[in-house]
């Protein structure tokens, strides 16, 4: 049941950097900012081509997007090539993209979704990618997640057959349920999208 990555996905993410991890746990997020997240998603404008003047002039909410969708605009149309893309570019995007996907997942449905799809792949790198941006907590738990994952790896695989009650079933007794709640908590000492504003704003070079 690997996935590409989706348009849900990624709203939920840009709620969840709106909002704040812990409005986005309470289900405080009303129906009127998802039409208008979906809104603004669909009617956004990618940039293949980044310059100095498109970073400096987008705002905070906007910037992490804009620098997202550049980095996809490389990819085929179905992301079958994103890995080998992300890994040719500099530090900086990598740990845009790997953080932005590990982030998605586990807001939507834990590191269990993250590893059981394709942005499981980026698992690793993703360790770097929170050092590069500061969020060093989050590395360390990444590190921790990922040697929990890898000591129930083919367990874990063995609910891989494709089907949503695979799937489903996965989440009973899973060892990776403790990182979740520990990846919430660390919100409140590493505040993801500002270290990433931050880092692209700083570092703008590695994007343009």
């Amino acid at each position: 049941m690997k996935t590409l990555p989706s348009k849900l996905s990624i709203i939920l993410l840009l709620l969840v950097t709106l909002l704040g991890c812990k409005q986005k746990n309470e289900n405080n997020i009303t129906d009127k900012q998802i039409e208008e997240s979906v809104r603004a998603f669909e009617n956004r404008t990618i940039y293949k081509k980044l310059t100095k003047e498109i970073i400096d002039s987008a705002n905070d909410n906007e910037l992490e997007m804009i620098v997202y969708d550049n980095i996809c605009s490389r990819f085929n149309s179905d992301y079958s090539n994103d890995y080998e893309v992300v890994k040719g570019l500099s530090k900086g995007q990598q740990a845009i993209y790997s953080i932005w996907w590990v982030e998605a997942e586990v807001n939507n449905g834990g590191f269990n979704q993250f590893y059981f799809n394709s942005s499981g792949k980026f698992a690793e790198m993703a360790i770097d990618g929170f050092k590069v941006i500061g969020a060093n907590k989050f590395a360390d738990l990444m590190i921790e997640a990922n040697k929990i994952y890898n000591e129930n790896k083919e367990i874990l695989e063995g609910f891989d057959d494709g089907t949503v009650e695979s799937f489903s079933k996965s989440y009973e007794d899973n060892p990776l349920d403790n990182m979740d709640q520990k990846f919430y908590e660390i919100y409140n000492e590493e505040n993801l999208s500002e270290l990433r504003i931050t880092y692209i704003r700083k570092n703008y070079t590695e994007f343009i």
